[in-house]
């Protein structure tokens, strides 16, 4: 079915349930229109459709486009293109027609108003303009958000963390890297579940186990194992890195950062380190499969939103709805249960504020006590990424 044959107040979602375009409420022309790009799946049906009833209770009609896109690096080419297209555009007299994509009525081709965006991807996105800075002073509720939130996104304009630094996204939902096993496995083999990351050294696991298709990740979590931090900037400080690096690599069966899940499910392999947007909504489905964030704790990542650079409008009044929309406590609560992500408002709350379904949902939000081992993948100094990217083409020379 093509995008133009949608209609009015209508879900689209595919047989995965993962993918979802909706484009609700009245001509273009009537109303106030949100044009937002999520990553597919971060956003539920149920969450769009309760914001619309928001909308209609506070007399604020509105016309909203959720297109979503497969990858993260697709959203960050859109990004790069809508930004060449306006450099062009306003580097030569162009007629009304010329910039159509970029204040166009509908379509894809419209340049949107909020685009989601990983933090793996926010200092690129500074450094190469494709994104514009947020007034955060402006919206209501910024301030109470735990300051992990707002120092992953508060950047100088190099994109390095700076606390007196300009606010480039709104993180909205956040996980961690864990690790997923077989139960059936592990009690067929009398063997006791992975608690962390050192586990994964086990000799009963050998060519048992995938890792992610990442340095950061792959050295991050050995350098955990060591009681070191996922940034450290000198490896050369950790002289028993590569050994340990070595022997993991012996007991690794395959590195893979998209196809990972499928043998777990066969039983090729008994446990994954992957992401827990991937792994928890599979728990649900899946009474052989459990998970464990590491007890030395693991990586956060977190999705924001980000405002493209080749938008000229001042942040609307339904953007900053929206935005804001994800802080109440009750949706985020509801959010969360629906799609097994966590959103950055609830660590705020007290346990005994939250659903009881999250209140013993420990996978879902860790404890504080782990939780606060957690660390972002912060960017590095240019020598810094080189020496892991050579130990990283060391490790993996025989591949």
């Amino acid at each position: 079915m093509s995008r133009s044959s949608f209609s009015r107040r209508q879900f689209l979602t595919t047989t995965t349930g993962a993918s979802l375009a909706f484009l609700s409420g009245c001509s273009l022309q009537d109303q106030p229109v949100l044009n937002v790009r999520p990553l597919v799946g971060a956003v539920p049906a149920q969450i769009l459709g309760r914001f619309q009833s928001q909308l209609r209770q506070s007399a604020q009609p509105a016309t909203l486009q959720f297109l979503p896109e497969t990858t993260p690096r697709q959203l960050f080419k859109l990004l790069q293109d809508w930004r060449q297209a306006k450099v062009k555009a306003d580097a030569s007299p162009a007629s009304f027609l010329d910039r159509l994509p970029f204040i166009g009525k509908s379509g894809r081709s419209r340049v949107a108003d909020l685009v989601s965006l990983s933090d793996y991807w926010l200092q690129k996105a500074i450094q190469q303009s494709l994104i514009q800075p947020f007034e955060a002073s402006t919206l209501p509720g910024w301030e109470k958000l735990d300051p992990r939130w707002k120092s992953i996104v508060t950047r100088d304009p190099q994109g390095f963390p700076a606390a007196t630094g300009q606010v480039w996204g709104i993180p909205y939902r956040w996980g961690t890297m864990v690790i997923a096993y077989r139960k059936d496995m592990f009690k067929q083999k009398g063997l006791q579940p992975p608690t962390d990351w050192s586990d994964l050294w086990r000799p009963e696991l050998k060519h048992r186990f995938s890792l992610p298709d990442q340095a950061r990740e792959v050295i991050g979590l050995t350098l955990k194992k060591l009681g070191k931090s996922y940034n450290t900037p000198n490896l050369k400080d950790v002289p028993q890195l590569e050994a340990e690096l070595q022997a993991l690599h012996q007991q690794v069966k395959l590195y893979s950062s998209t196809a990972y899940l499928q043998p777990l499910m066969l039983g090729d392999t008994w446990a994954a380190v992957g992401w827990s947007s991937d792994i928890f909504p599979l728990l649900q489905r899946n009474q052989q499969l459990a998970a464990v964030t590491p007890q030395s704790g693991s990586s956060l990542w977190a999705d924001i939103w980000v405002r493209p650079s080749a938008i000229e409008q001042e942040l609307s009044k339904l953007a900053i709805a929206w935005l804001q929309f994800g802080w109440q406590p009750a949706i985020a609560s509801f959010w969360a249960n629906v799609s097994q992500t966590a959103l950055p408002v609830l660590t705020n709350l007290p346990a005994k504020d939250l659903p009881e379904s999250l209140q013993t949902n420990r996978l879902l939000l860790p404890e504080p006590a782990l939780f606060n081992k957690n660390e972002f993948l912060l960017p590095l100094p240019e020598a810094a990424i080189a020496q892991y990217r050579e130990l990283w083409l060391t490790l993996r020379k025989d591949l």
